[in-house]
This record gives structure tokens, sequence and C-alpha cells, in this order.
């Protein structure tokens, strides 16, 4: 993690299309501005221009080569220079017009300020102190250099038009874009809630199979319906989620539903004896009484608890151990699994693993994804999978996609996998469905194989926090 705003990646994304469409205006006006002056033989005011026109090109290619930080510090440092020498060197007030170049280092400073905010900078901060003082120096003196070359009365009274209205026109759009960044989180993070009590959230559900192809779990994927919008991923509502502190709101939904799932599928001859797993965030499961809140909703819909599995994941461990440690062996000694999700990307440590009161141990997809890709990678799964084994963990690897992914994992010695090799996420019903046909058609008679398949599958289902 960096020190940067959790929404930066996008925040510079926009920033660089800001500063590109900028560049491309500031080009066309220079190059307008240059014809001109060239039509009437203006040359130093041509030769002017064509520095702009430079200055801007400049930006824009350092932009396209990813250097952000360096395009948007070279072109301010620029422009500053420039405007400070255009309006002592050409716009000189007269009696009829007032200068008014200065009035494009107010838009320096707002971009600047539109910078800062995405990447804190003393540099930035001194780019935006000169321009707000060169600002009030230039619109409260007539100074001039003593080679001056006054533009005419009959050009400015169209040019001091022009300027106005492109300043005013982009201190607008800076205005709107801080206006976007302020509101947008608070905003959605209010949808977010109402969308809870609206009922736009919906739980779907991926396929886990164990080592001879019998579904026995599922992964229970949060989504938002939203009304205009249209079904909103999990990567885009749950950093700002995580941002506002709604996860907590957001987990005590989702295990909510998993409880009243878990009672609708008791009534069931196949689907009862499923099990169903829910992701619980940190912040959420370091809430005081969540371990009561867990066993209410239990109690309340009369569910089996040895049906029910909540996984953590490493980020909870960053907290004071014995307690986490504490809540996990309540929660067990009533039948509730536990299970470690995403295991490796984080805060791995033996240390903790060996004290952790765990039932199951899940390999996060990027290691599934590089079993395959190097020698390192598939001695790197192994190692995890026999760790697992050791510490009397059951396996599980996530993001299986193809039959070689699933071959390596078997040979490993993994128990229970999940992916699209298995089955994409699906709605409630669809999923009941989809085990329904599984299980009459593991009924059927099948090929001799090395192990029985079993009749009926087990389910185990889990939030996670972004697509599957």
């Amino acid at each position: 993690m960096t020190a940067h705003n959790p929404s930066s990646e996008k925040h510079s994304q926009r920033l660089i299309l800001a500063y590109q469409t900028a560049s491309v205006l500031i080009i066309a006006i220079g190059l307008a501005w240059a014809a001109f002056f060239t039509w009437s033989q203006q040359w130093s005011l041509v030769t002017a221009d064509l520095v702009l026109v430079s200055v801007a090109a400049a930006g824009w290619w350092l932009l396209s080569s990813g250097r952000l930080n360096a395009a948007l510090i070279v072109t301010q440092l620029s422009l500053l220079v420039f405007i400070i020498f255009y309006a002592l060197m050409f716009d000189i007030p007269s009696e009829s017009y007032p200068r008014n170049t200065h009035l494009y280092l107010l838009d320096i400073a707002l971009l600047g300020f539109i910078n800062h905010l995405r990447d804190t900078s003393k540099i930035q901060l001194a780019i935006i102190a000169a321009c707000i003082c060169a600002f009030i120096v230039l619109a409260s003196t007539h100074y001039a250099l003593p080679f001056a070359q006054p533009i005419s009365d009959d050009i400015r009274a169209n040019g001091i038009w022009v300027n106005s209205i492109l300043t005013a026109g982009i201190l607008c759009g800076g205005i709107y874009a801080l206006q976007r960044e302020f509101t947008r989180p608070k905003g959605l993070a209010l949808e977010l809630c109402n969308a809870v009590h609206r009922g736009e959230m919906q739980l779907y559900f991926q396929p886990q199979i164990d080592d001879v192809g019998t579904i026995h779990g599922a992964e229970a994927l949060l989504r938002w319906q939203h009304p205009q919008r249209g079904q909103i991923p999990p990567g885009d509502f749950i950093p700002v989620a995580e941002e506002a502190g709604l996860m907590p709101l957001l987990g005590g939904w989702v295990l909510k539903e998993a409880c009243r799932t878990l009672a609708i599928w008791s009534d069931d001859p196949v689907l009862s004896k499923l099990t169903l797993a829910v992701n619980v965030s940190a912040s959420q499961f370091q809430i005081e009484g969540f371990e009561s809140s867990v066993l209410e909703y239990v109690g309340f819909y009369r569910i089996d608890p040895t049906l029910l599995q909540l996984e953590l994941t490493e980020s909870v461990l960053v907290h004071d151990l014995a307690p986490t440690v504490a809540k996990m062996e309540r929660l067990r000694a009533t039948g509730i699994s536990i299970a470690l999700d995403d295991f490796g990307t984080g805060y791995s440590s033996l240390s903790y693993l060996r004290r952790l009161p765990l039932d199951q141990l899940k390999i996060d997809r990027s290691f599934v994804k590089e079993s395959l890709e190097s020698e390192r990678g598939a001695a790197l799964v192994k190692s995890i999978v026999q760790l697992g084994i050791d510490l009397g963990f059951v396996v599980l690897a996530e993001g299986i996609e193809t039959p070689a992914q699933h071959a390596f994992l078997l040979d490993c010695g993994c128990h229970e996998f999940q992916g699209y090799l298995f089955g994409r996420p699906m709605r409630e019903t669809d999923f009941a469905a989809h085990v329904q046909q599984a299980t009459g058609a593991a009924a059927q008679p099948a090929p001799v194989r090395s192990r029985p398949i079993a009749t009926e599958p087990t389910i185990g289902a889990s939030l996670v926090t972004a697509p599957a």
C-alpha cells in the first residue's frame, strides 16, 4: 500500500485525460493566435505563441509517455514563466483595457491544487503560491519591461474577451472536478446505505468441488443491482464502503442473508446437506460483540451452526492476535468453522498460523495462476498445500480456470477447488438448480474411478470483495 488516496489510480487517469485535453486546447489556441499574428506580421507575438505551443506539446508527450508528475510540474512551471513574461512584455494595460493574461495563473493554481490532492508535494505547493503571488502583482500594477512591445488596443479589444471566457471556463471545469472528487465517495456511500435497505444487494454463488469432482461448496459473491446503473461490480463499491466504514453494514447483511439461505435450504433433501461460508472483513470482525451477533443470526433462523463457515483475510491479524483467537475459538466451540482466505497475499507468518484455530486454508488465485507459469510458482503452491495438510487444514484452491491447473493442484494434494472451470457465479435459484442437476448426474452409472463419487454435494459460500 502507498500513502496515496485509495482512489489515486483512477484519480491519476482522470488527471491525465484532463491535462491532455488542456494541452490540445492550448496547442489549438496557440496556433490560432500564431496564424493571426502572422497575418498581421507581428513576429514577436508569433514567436511567443509558438513557444506556448511547444510547451503544451512537450506536456502532452510527457503525459503520453506515462510520466505524469514530470509532465505536471514541467508544464506548470513553464506556463508560469511564460504567462509572467507575456504579461510584462505584450499584455500591458492601457486606459481602455486592463491586463488579462494573468487570469490564466488562477487556472494553473487550481489545476496544481487538484494534482496536490492526488500526490502531496512541496514543489506543487510552491508553484501554487507563486501563481497566486504573480496574479496579485500583475493584477495590481501596470508594471512592464523596459523593452515591452504592447499589443494594440484593436487586438486587445477582442483578446480580452477570448481570454476571460477561456479562463472562466477552465476554472468552472476545475471546480467541477473538485466537486466530483469531494462528493462522489460520500454520494456513493450514501447510496450503498440506501441500497441495503431497498433490497438492491444480491448474493451470487460460485460452485466449489472436492477432489473427486463432486460439488461440495460455493462462494457467495456480493453484487449491487443499481436501479439506474445496472449491476455495479464489487471492485467499484467495496473500496468506497471500506473508506466510508460501511463494511460492517454490508457484512452484516451478507451474514444475515447467508443464514436465511441456509434456513431455506434446510427443507431440501439435497441442499440441506450444504455448508455456507461468509467472508468477514477486518473492520466487521473487530467490532465488539461480533461473535454474539453471529450466534444470534444462527439462533434466529434455527440453522445448524456446523453448516456455517466464516472466512477471514490476513488483514484481521494486523490487530491484537489474542482477542482475535478468543473470538475464533468461541465461534468454533459452537460448530462454526473458520477459514483463512487469500493465504499468502498479506501478513503470512508461521508464528500466527500455528496459533489460529482454523479449519480451512484458501490458496489465492494469484498463486494458482503462477503455478504453471514458472518452476518457482509451482514449488510455492506445492509448499503451501503441504503446509496446510501438515497443520491439519482443508486446503482449497481458488481461481481454477483450466484443466491443467486443476490436475496440477490435484497432484499437489489439494482437497477442494473453485473457479470458472467448474462454474461462474450464479443467482441462488440457478445455483440450486445447478446443484440438483449435478447430483442427478452423479447418481447415474459412471465409469469406474479410483475413488467413489458422492451422491450428494455440499456447498460453502463466501462473500468476496472483488469479482471472481
